[in-house]
């Protein structure tokens, strides 16, 4: 059985909206207003070694799709398997990428796949995965910057979920690492 692994930038009120770029009026506060510190990004590397499938939502896979075959950083991600959780995606063009058309297909996903599918971005997917108890672990680089709005990794809706804290850093620049297990 798969874990399914939710990977994202926060702002320290809960934001991953937009974090390198998009239509947040902040859009890419993580490296304009966030001093760079490379060891921060460690995580990121070691993501895309334990990556064995990436599930994306509609819109993420609409942002990632065009950009990422052709970034070499990326050439892992663009070899393994993709999901697109969407009603209405009929035919991605993304190497490698089937379209999922409901949690339950989710579901089955993660009990026939072996090791790490990993979600990137993806807010309003990785609430409802949140919601049907299907996110075993979180990775949460959180910024520290305040964005008032946006969209949130933890929506507004009642979700109860015990976190157990598996791994933690802090940086010169004030981001902080938090990879969180969820507990059943």
């Amino acid at each position: 059985m798969a874990q399914i692994v939710v990977t994202t930038f926060l702002s320290l009120d809960g934001v991953m909206d937009s974090p390198g770029g998009g239509e947040h009026p902040a859009a890419g506060w993580t490296f304009k207003d966030v001093e760079l510190d490379e060891a921060a990004y460690a995580i990121k590397g070691r993501e895309t070694e334990e990556a064995t499938a990436l599930l994306l939502g509609r819109v993420s896979y609409d942002e990632f799709a065009p950009v990422w075959p052709t970034m070499e950083e990326f050439a892992h991600y663009n070899a393994i398997p993709k999901y697109v959780v969407s009603s209405t995606l009929s035919d991605p063009e993304w190497n490698n990428t089937s379209v999922l058309r409901s949690l339950d297909e989710v579901a089955a996903l993660k009990e026939s796949h072996e090791g790490h599918i990993q979600v990137h971005g993806s807010a309003r997917l990785a609430q409802g995965l949140a919601a049907a108890g299907l996110v075993d672990r979180y990775h949460l680089l959180t910024f520290p910057v305040v964005l008032g709005g946006g969209k949130r990794l933890f929506g507004d809706e009642h979700l109860h979920q015990r976190l157990t804290l598996v791994e933690h850093a802090a940086y010169g620049n004030g981001v902080t690492l938090g990879v969180y297990d969820v507990q059943r």
